[in-house]
């Protein structure tokens, strides 16, 4: 299974910082694993989409189009601020 980890916003969205998930066959990748989360959650999808939010996988930066499997960590990032 997949660990799938949330930060900040994105996991209290999510109900909390961490699930796991065995990916469906067609979450080959970030935007599916996304794709996958919308079916059961669209308010948490829509905020996984948002330009400011990033991926990591295995705690490199990730793209959509980055390969993921279940033995996989990854993390959605929200925006950081502060100074």
């Amino acid at each position: 299974m997949a660990r799938i980890l949330f930060f900040g916003k994105l996991g209290d969205l999510a109900g909390g910082r961490a699930r796991e998930m065995a990916l469906p066959a067609d979450a080959c990748n970030v935007a599916g694993l996304i794709a996958a989360i919308r079916e059961s959650d669209v308010v948490l999808a829509d905020a996984l989409e948002e330009i400011s939010v990033r991926a990591v996988v295995n705690e490199e930066m990730a793209r959509a189009d980055t390969a993921i499997t279940d033995q996989d960590e990854i993390a959605f990032l929200p925006p950081v601020s502060g100074g």
